[in-house]
């Protein structure tokens, strides 16, 4: 209002510099104003950015140390597998009365364990449009790279996993009393006397059985390449 109260009296006047002058100035204000707000809008939405960046950074930093953590368990626990595999396989064509109650228990024993790796954080930069809050590109790559990786060792947990229930178990149930496990006890007298025994050299030297433990051994072994590559990559993630 004031503005143009302005203008006016300057058109009246006929001081047309002086109006020209005027609304070039008054055309430098407005465009200073909009350059001022759209700044402080620029500012804005990068401390949006930066904010969730930062949550970006803290989930993925929370969720990668996890699956070392992890990952560092499993790496134990398969190469334990592998040693118990591999002595088991040593067990092969000894009688049942050679063999200790330590080697007995090794030849029953179905040792897996699911791993639980996270990867909720990841989906969600994979899955969404995440990826351009992260600056880093080389972080990106590896970041879209990592799925991939993940999808290995868990494929490759399954195919043990097959092997135990549906190759190893029925093997040894076949061969396997549990009548062996249960207490001496006198309540357990006439099963223990009359019932069916186990026989581990027919186990031992079933190719059933054979097979079976040689694919997991080998299996295992794979999975265990698979954890030291997939922890590289998450400690360099991390």
């Amino acid at each position: 209002m004031i503005f143009r109260s302005i203008r006016k009296k300057l058109v009246i006047s006929g001081k047309i510099r002086n109006y020209l002058v005027y609304a070039l100035g008054e055309i430098l204000l407005i465009v200073f104003g909009i350059l001022i707000a759209w700044k402080i809008n620029d500012q804005n939405e990068i401390r949006k950015n930066q904010i969730v960046q930062e949550k970006i950074y803290e989930s993925l930093y929370e969720e990668l140390n996890t699956n070392l953590n992890v990952l560092d368990s499993a790496l134990v626990r398969y190469r334990n597998n592998t040693l118990s595999l591999e002595k088991s396989l040593k067990l092969v064509g000894l009688q049942n009365h050679q063999l200790s109650v330590e080697s007995k228990e090794l030849i029953i024993q179905l040792k897996f364990r699911n791993s639980n790796l996270r990867s909720e954080a990841l989906s969600s930069i994979n899955n969404t449009n995440k990826f351009q809050f992260i600056e880093n590109e080389s972080l990106t790559e590896l970041i879209a790279q990592y799925p991939s990786h993940l999808k290995s060792f868990e494929e490759q947990e399954i195919k043990i996993r097959n092997i135990v229930d549906n190759r190893l178990k029925p093997v040894l149930e076949k061969h396997i009393s549990l009548v062996d496990m249960l207490p001496d006890d006198i309540r357990y007298k006439e099963i223990k006397n009359h019932g069916k025994s186990s026989d581990y050299y027919s186990l031992l030297n079933s190719m059933d059985y054979q097979n079976s433990v040689i694919d997991q051994l080998l299996q295992t072994k794979i999975q265990t390449d698979i954890i030291k590559a997939l922890r590289a990559k998450t400690a360099l993630l991390a």
